[in-house]
């Protein structure tokens, strides 16, 4: 149903367009993937920009999922239909970067318009997964998380345990999970989102440990994967021995926010997802929940370090009109506003972008009435990024994490040792590497 501030600010529009002499505004076009409740809150943002001006119109399109409008975008392009503003999911960005000729780098489309533009603004574990090796952003940082763990309180409590006070190694997730079990709190200690992103990727980054080469493929796309190591390999080794004592459950290689239902339902006490799932927790648990760390291995030198971020950023595509431009670099500086910013991260769980909208967070009381709100944040700036904890640039990603997902079940189903898994998956990944980097020279 159409609220009142959008039925007003379209009925200003429409007499703004009618008045003699009015000058037309330049439609600015945003592909996205964000649908339901998310995607309403995304065509909020863009109705914010167009009332706060009248010379450019940003008109949202959901076009899928991030895979569907990435694809979409690119058949767009090749009819000379592209839109200016395309959201692309992480993995994408190598992909993206590829795409000579056919994105417009932020950073240069923002001084090439004279927007006011401050990079040194960004939160650096946010900006650094999309800039170039001299530190340029390319494209623009909008829905950004890391996953974090969420908690039933109600079963730490249960087991005796201090529902302050989230485990904050693997040794001590084990010492929980079993006091849970054993306890009859819940027959589950803990399970996991997204087993690539959570138990491969940020696992490295929060271990100081490279996934690959070349800075992780931020130095080139001849990079090879290196997490064939033995911290991934007894990590993944772990996994399996935890889930025959029925510590761990394995949820499939697949598992989306498909673990979730199991935290709701109170049989495994303690998941591993997206900071942006914080709202969907709230919603669908009837107990009190607790954030926390990914836990790490006290034994491997350099952790915790810091995690990765998920989700999409947006880029600018190539094609238009010089002039429309300049109505996106607008936007985008709109979007950097810290009250805008503030009220996204607010609203969503996405991660601010700016460190000027965190602190309005903070000033505004969201952290002291929703306690654990900024655990992601924390966690994420816990330390400056390295080389190991930046991000990941890698071709044919969206592959090659179906495959680290199909080797860890190869492991959990006791097809596979760690060793033997890892071995395999950087093998089958660095083939899709080859196959990635020369579909592009």
């Amino acid at each position: 149903m159409m609220n009142r501030t959008l039925m007003a600010g379209t009925a200003a529009l429409a007499l703004t367009l009618a008045a003699p002499g009015a000058q037309a505004q330049v439609q600015i076009d945003w592909w996205h993937a964000m649908g339901g409740e998310l995607g309403e809150l995304l065509e909020g943002v863009a109705e914010g920009f167009n009332e706060s001006q009248s010379d450019y119109r940003v008109v949202p399109s959901f076009r899928g999922t991030y895979a569907e409008a990435m694809t979409g975008a690119i058949a767009a392009f090749r009819a000379n239909q592209q839109p200016h503003i395309l959201q692309v999911f992480e993995v994408g960005t190598g992909t993206m970067m590829a795409a000579e000729g056919a994105i417009y780098p932020i950073y240069q489309m923002m001084a090439d318009h004279d927007v006011p533009f401050e990079p040194a603004a960004y939160l650096d574990t946010i900006v650094s997964y999309y800039t170039d090796p001299n530190g340029n952003m390319l494209s623009f940082p909008f829905n950004s998380s890391t996953p974090i763990m969420y908690y039933n309180r109600d079963a730490f409590e249960a087991a005796g345990l201090d529902a302050d006070t989230p485990p904050a190694t693997w040794a001590g997730m084990v010492e929980a999970s079993r006091a849970i079990v054993e306890s009859g709190a819940a027959p589950c200690g803990f399970s996991t989102s997204w087993p690539s992103w959570v138990m491969l990727e940020n696992f490295s980054a929060w271990h100081n440990i490279p996934l690959g080469t070349r800075g992780n493929g931020f130095e080139g796309f001849d990079t090879e994967f290196v997490f064939n190591n033995e911290h991934v390999a007894r990590h993944w080794d772990n996994l399996k021995a935890w889930q025959d004592e029925g510590l761990f459950r394995w949820g499939g290689p697949n598992t989306g926010p498909d673990a979730f239902p199991a935290f709701y339902a109170g049989e495994c006490a303690m998941v591993f997802g997206s900071s942006a799932s914080r709202a969907g927790v709230l919603r669908n648990t009837d107990f009190s929940v607790g954030y926390g760390f990914q836990p790490y291995y006290d034994d491997i030198e350099g952790a915790p370090q810091n995690t990765i971020i998920g989700g999409a950023t947006l880029w600018v595509l190539t094609g238009h009109d010089e002039g429309d431009y300049r109505g996106v670099a607008q936007f985008f500086e709109y979007l950097s506003l810290p009250e805008v910013q503030a009220k996204w991260h607010q609203d969503t769980g996405y991660l601010p972008i700016t460190q000027a909208s965190f602190d309005l967070t903070a000033e505004q009381g969201y952290y002291d009435e929703n306690p654990g709100a900024d655990t992601s944040i924390r966690q994420m700036t816990l330390n400056p990024p390295t080389e190991h904890s930046r991000g990941i640039r890698f071709g044919n990603y969206v592959q090659i994490r179906d495959v680290v997902s199909e080797e860890m079940e190869a492991v959990m189903t006791g097809a596979k040792t760690g060793a033997q898994a890892t071995e395999d998956a950087v093998r089958r990944g660095n083939a899709l590497l080859r196959e990635f980097e020369a579909s592009i020279n």
